[in-house]
């Protein structure tokens, strides 16, 4: 048995991808983190933007999010994919305390992709 624990990996894809290329390495991840065991919980695709320094020649990156449960041994395969793919420029996957899972919460319900947990149980409720 293995524990779930909340995670989330942000990648910055090369620049010089088409947008159909980039929808692919996403998909790509998406399916390396489910296969792994991983469930999605969130997920934000920030577009491209200007890095803080270059990055092999290169001042600009698209920048993904990806916010998931899973098992430790996820990180180890996610990490193997990115440093096998030269479409990947950096990345860093955390764990999330409890303090970050409420901010990301709050952030959700900010910017419209969540429930408030009033509305939630409101709803469950009718159904």
């Amino acid at each position: 048995m293995s524990i779930n624990i909340e995670y989330e990996t942000v990648f910055i894809l090369t620049p010089v991808l088409s947008e159909e290329q980039t929808k692919e390495a996403v998909d790509f991840y998406r399916k390396t983190l489910k296969d792994c065991g991983a469930k999605i919980t969130n997920e934000e695709h920030w577009g491209l933007r200007k890095l803080a320094y270059p990055i092999q020649k290169k001042s600009t990156g698209f920048y993904h999010v990806i916010q998931f449960q899973g098992p430790a041994t996820t990180i180890k395969d996610l990490d193997i994919a990115y440093h096998r793919d030269e479409r990947i420029l950096r990345y860093i996957t955390v764990s999330l305390d409890k303090h970050a899972i409420a901010y990301l919460e709050k952030r959700k319900l900010r910017f419209g992709k969540g429930k408030p947990e009033k509305e939630k149980s409101k709803a469950e409720s009718t159904i």
